[in-house]
Parts: C-alpha cells; structure tokens; sequence
C-alpha cells in the first residue's frame, strides 16, 4: 500500500514549488494526487511478466540535416535594432518581483 497525501505534504510541496493554496484547491489536490497514486498501485498489480518493453511510441524517424555554418547579424547589429541596451546586452524590463 502507498502513502496517502494528505494537506501537509501538499503545503510541503507547494513550498518547495513557491506555490499558495486555499483550503479548499488544497483539499481538491490532495483527492487528485491519491487518486493518481491509486491508479499506479492498480498499474502496480498488473503482470508484465510476458510483456515486451515499449522502446518507442512511434515508427517515425527523425530526418536530421548537416549542420550549416551561415552568415548572420553581428551583435553591433543586433543591439542597434534593440530599443535598451548597454554595451554588450539587450536591456528588458523586469519580469519578476522579490518578496
């Protein structure tokens, strides 16, 4: 028998992953993830002894080409179209926030 989650372990997890919950979100993963992990107890229990490995999903093929060195913009270049930068960058706006 697995362990069960229960909303410790979810509050453990949702720590480590910088996430926050409601009570009730909470309760409605700590039902999805032992619902998951009773599906895999039942995959668990199947025989595989006769059953070959699956390898691979599909026949496809990928159809890789050579490498081809081309001529592109310089970095000058590049910056001059850029609407920041410094010396050697592209300037961006800042995305994410420290707590």
């Amino acid at each position: 028998m697995t362990k069960k989650i229960d909303t410790q372990t979810v509050d453990q997890i949702a720590h480590l992953a910088r996430l926050e919950f409601d009570d009730k979100a909470k309760e409605e993963i700590v039902k999805d993830l032992n619902n998951m992990l009773a599906f895999v107890e039942k995959l668990n229990e199947l025989n595989t002894d006769h059953v070959e490995p699956l390898v691979y999903m599909t026949d496809e093929v990928n159809h890789l080409r050579e490498d081809e060195v081309k001529l592109e913009i310089t970095q000058k270049e590049a910056l001059m179209n850029a609407p920041k930068h410094d010396s050697d960058y592209f300037k961006v706006p800042k995305v994410v926030e420290k707590k």
